[in-house]
């Protein structure tokens, strides 16, 4: 299997960011996608590709704070949530 090119993965991300299905994950993953995804690096990808691998209702409960996350995932989340606070 033929390894996929750094800028075509930051666009798959995207595009999967903003369309999750749900309106309100749309648009907290795809703000924070467009701002954060270009900076990270190759293991922050996977992290936050693995934390996208979730379902949409854990995530928006995890980061809307009703729920805790999975320790797997705290690094991403507080990412995420810290991003929204500003």
């Amino acid at each position: 299997m033929k390894e996929e090119a750094p800028d075509v993965r930051l666009k798959r991300l995207r595009l999967r960011s903003w369309r999750r299905g749900i309106r309100e994950m749309d648009l907290l993953l795809g703000a924070f996608a467009d701002a954060e995804l270009p900076g990270m690096s190759v293991s922050e990808l996977d992290a936050y590709e693995a934390f996208m691998a979730e379902d949409d209702q854990s995530l928006f409960a995890w980061i809307s704070g009703r729920e805790r996350g999975p320790d797997i995932h705290a690094a991403m989340l507080s990412r995420i949530q810290a991003f929204h606070a500003r």
